[in-house]
């Protein structure tokens, strides 16, 4: 009778060969060179009986026989791990024994309708007959199909020519249960690409050969060139058909299964998640031990500590809340903020329950420790909704100390940012926290309370609170409205209404009321930002000569940057300068020191880096604000790695200046706001009110303050793969960074020169493995990036004349990078083979040129330095 698969005739036994290999290596390595290895056998294929109403419901018999181990590539005794063991010593004999034990198939047109095999056997053989018997899944007409063998339920697409049938697999159409996460950024993520075909080739309505071939390919999209590859083929040739034994007799499919062997019973063809147990782990404890002399705070900038950091967090990952608790508990207070970067960290339900019962907010002399647990909560990976959760509970709670409680609530808005751009806007937990915000900010009355709560919504970017963010922005005196707009800066431009352009065209032309000229200056660069108009660019353009003094200087610079960096506002400044040509030369020749300044770091071909500085000085010659920034960018997404705002205000009562305009009443402050990775951090304070500012002042010492320091998980992306063969297969990569940011800012009366300076010493270790697991042996690649860098940023100025000198830096230092790969094969027993290669270089320093006006500046610094330290003023 006619089939629509495969048929197999009676009394005959179909003898194959069998084979199933495994590559991994780096993306672009030959597979002659590559780890891996290879199992190899002869398979026996059998018809036990055809339904006597459908000859397309056959039941086969399958049995795998003499077994082999090998290496998938040739490799010298020496180098080989298999050499001078028995496939039963590698395997191990109860295995070998599960792995023959026969399985049977029934197959319905071509598919596997039922696969029969023994209920207790290890999961590991079970899936190897599983990879075997979805070879036998196939179509005999093209055409799609959803289809469930090994690898899950998956779209599949068949094309047939004649005797041969083409099978495509769409690996990410998938369903089947996995673990894994990705990072909370693109730009620190992994990124994936699998491929499934086999080849089929028929003779006699049956099966000639197979060939199989699955592929992964991991790629770091910060470092395209960084990644890992896994190949998975099989093969199946026939070698001969010889007469066999006869059919089994019987109407229904479970009869004649039971008259086989009454142990058969029906199991899933998906394949079950095995995880092979470690032998000779260490524990938790006996880890720590042996890392623990790299992460005291003073190694924190180097790579040891950045690598000590990952590992430690793999394994607490493993570990139970009593294991990580009793390590929190006995060490000592100058590691426990680096045991408690790792365990926040590590985002298990197990490592939070451990620190949230540690940390006792009530207590106000631990604050230090409690600060170093929320800014890791509000870098975590992949957040939970359990985390945001947990820190609103602790936040409708006693807190002793006032600036934890400010850091919490700004560190749930940076989680309720994660958890909204990963679709978790409408958890209950994200629901909550946003309400708590917003009702809180409606009934603040204090300052303080009014700037944690803008704070927390510059984290949190949700577009609800723009209204809210409009009205601090315009009716509010200087630091809140400061604040606000700063935050509506942060929200992508497509937020960006009609209402709040115009309320910023409002607060830059002061419309309504006189504004800071800090918060006029963001005004204007979300205008110029968000896709602006003729009329707002040329009413811009109009105002500069009409502005104070600095700020004069400080927009014309602006509007230069946009031009030479050709940001997307350009072309419609072009247009404006174009226009305008008859009275430029006037408004365009303005004399001052402010400037505003972008350039790129980095240009690379997957990713690019900018740094941009603008600073603003008030009409005396003090600074009013200094801003640095760093952004990362590649093709799709953008990630604002770091900025450092300095803001400084009336200070001008110090050198019996003139306060500008607007301005004669602000009290003496001066302080330091930073965001690091796209998370605004609690801002710090140098000093507050006049006579904070006279005592440190008269101690000048020039101390800088640390903004952060500590531990961050930036890359982490774990992925558990099922191999089409049988093995399961891993991809993890981590990438940490050990940094430490400290800022500060001194006068000298004498020399009538202030100095703020930026240090940011980082040290980031990035390491990926990629390996297969097949329980008696193990085979993957390492791929390890290091570099350690510091760059310093600084401003003098002298303010003994007008316009006062201004000197700016920033300069990288030279840097180690290393890379290395290894590749390895290895057997539960230890033994082990690896290759290693790898490079180490010096990245060369850098002194960031700036602009040219700067250079010239610099020049006449020191050189009135060099003349000034003889004398007095």
């Amino acid at each position: 009778g006619h089939t629509t698969g495969p048929s197999l005739n009676n009394d005959k036994l179909y003898k194959f060969a069998y084979s199933a290999e495994v590559y991994v290596d780096r993306v672009k390595a030959s597979l002659q060179k590559s780890a891996g290895y290879r199992i190899s056998s002869g398979v026996d294929v059998n018809l036990l009986w055809r339904n006597p109403d459908n000859d397309d419901d056959q039941l086969v018999k399958i049995t795998i026989r003499d077994v082999q181990v090998e290496n998938v590539n040739e490799r010298p005794a020496a180098k080989n791990i298999f050499k001078g063991k028995s496939t039963e010593k590698i395997i191990g004999k109860g295995y070998l024994e599960a792995l023959q034990r026969p399985i049977v198939l029934e197959l319905v047109r071509g598919k596997v309708k039922n696969f029969y095999s023994y209920q207790n056997e290890p999961g590991f053989t079970q899936n190897i007959k599983r990879g075997l018997a979805s070879l036998f899944q196939l179509q005999l007409h093209s055409g799609a199909a959803r289809e469930m063998d090994i690898s899950g339920t998956c779209n599949t697409t068949y094309q047939v020519r004649q005797d041969q049938v083409t099978k495509i697999k769409a690996l990410d159409s998938c369903e089947i249960e996995k673990q894994g996460f990705t990072s909370h950024n693109q730009i620190l993520d992994v990124n994936t690409k699998a491929t499934s075909a086999t080849i089929y080739v028929l003779e006699d309505g049956f099966i000639k050969s197979i060939k199989a071939e699955e592929n992964y390919v991991f790629l770091l999209n910060s470092r395209r060139k960084t990644g890992a590859r896994i190949v998975s083929k099989q093969r199946l040739e026939l070698n001969s058909v010889q007469a066999g034994p006869g059919l089994i007799a019987g109407k229904q499919v479970a009869s004649v299964i039971k008259t086989l062997d009454s142990s058969y019973v029906a199991v899933p063809l998906v394949a079950e998640p095995v995880k092979s147990e470690c032998k000779k782990c260490p524990s938790l404890s006996e880890h720590w031990q042996s890392i623990r002399e790299h992460m005291h705070p003073e190694k924190l900038s180097k790579t040891e500590a950045a690598r000590s950091f990952l590992s430690f967090i793999q394994n607490i990952r493993k570990a139970t809340k009593e294991e990580i608790l009793q390590i929190i508990r006995s060490e000592n207070k100058e590691l426990l903020p680096q045991v408690v970067d790792a365990v926040t960290s590590s985002q298990t339900p197990a490592s939070l329950e451990a620190v949230l019962e540690f940390l006792d907010f009530k207590d106000a002399s631990t604050s230090a420790i409690q600060e170093r647990f929320l800014y890791a909560c509000g870098f975590a990976s992949h957040p939970s909704e359990m985390l945001l959760k947990s820190l609103t509970d602790k936040f409708k709670g006693d807190i002793a100390n006032e600036e934890i409680r400010e850091t919490l609530v700004i560190v749930m808005g940076a989680l309720i940012r994660k958890l909204c751009d990963r679709e978790g806007c409408k958890l209950p937990a994200v629901v909550e926290a946003k309400r708590l915000i917003l009702n809180r900010l409606e009934k603040a009355k204090k300052d303080d309370n009014v700037r944690m709560y803008l704070l927390a919504l510059k984290n949190a970017l949700f577009p609800e609170a723009i209204p809210l963010l409009l009205k601090y922005a315009e009716s509010e005196e200087g630091p809140m409205s400061n604040i606000a707009t700063t935050a509506l800066q942060r929200y992508d431009p497509s937020f960006l209404t009609k209402e709040v352009k115009e309320t910023m065209n409002r607060i830059y032309h002061q419309n309504h009321k006189v504004h800071e000229k800090t918060v006029r200056t963001t005004a204007a660069a979300i205008i110029l930002n968000s896709n602006p108009s003729y009329m707002e660019v040329k009413n811009i353009l109009l105002s500069i000569g009409e502005l104070p003094l600095e700020m004069n200087k400080y927009m014309l610079s602006m509007i230069q940057d946009i031009l030479q960096f050709e940001m997307p506002a350009s072309k419609t400044v072009r247009q404006v300068l174009k226009d305008m040509r008859a009275h430029n030369y006037d408004r365009f020749s303005k004399i001052g020191s402010s400037s505003a300044y972008s350039g790129y770091v980095t240009r690379g071909p997957d990713v690019s880096s900018t740094y941009s500085l603008d600073i603003l000085y008030s009409g005396s010659g003090i600074l009013r604000r200094s801003n640095m920034n760093i952004r990362v960018f590649d093709r799709n997404a953008e990630l604002h790695a770091m900025q450092v705002v300095i803001e400084a205000q009336g200070l001008e009562s110090i050198i019996a200046a003139t306060p500008d305009e607007g301005e004669e009443n602000l009290d003496s402050f001066a302080g330091m706001s930073a965001i690091l990775f796209d998370v605004q951090l609690r801002p710090v304070t140098f000093f507050q009110g006049y006579s904070d500012l006279m005592s440190k002042m008269l101690s000048a010492t020039g101390d800088s303050m640390n903004v952060i320091k500590g531990l961050l998980l930036l890359t982490d992306y774990s992925q558990e793969i099922q191999l089409q063969s049988g093995p399961s297969a891993s991809a993890e990569f981590l990438g940490g960074l050990a940094i430490d940011i400290s800022g500060g800012m001194e006068f000298s009366l004498w020399y009538r020169e202030s100095k703020t300076n930026v240090k940011n010493r980082v040290a980031m270790f990035i390491a990926g493995n990629t390996e297969v697991d097949s329980f008696f042996v193990k085979t993957g690649t390492e791929t390890t990036l290091e570099v350690e860098t510091t760059l310093d940023f600084s401003s003098t100025v002298q303010f003994s004349q007008y316009p006062f000198l201004v000197c700016m830096q920033m300069d990288r230092v030279e840097s180690p990078f290393r890379h290395y790969v290894t590749k390895y094969e290895s057997l539960p027993s230890g033994r082990r083979y690896t290759a290693r290669r790898g490079k180490a270089e010096l990245l060369a320093g850098n002194e960031y040129p700036l602009h040219q006006e700067n250079s010239n500046m610099c020049r006449k610094v020191f050189s009135a330095q060099s003349d000034s330290s003889s004398s007095w003023f």
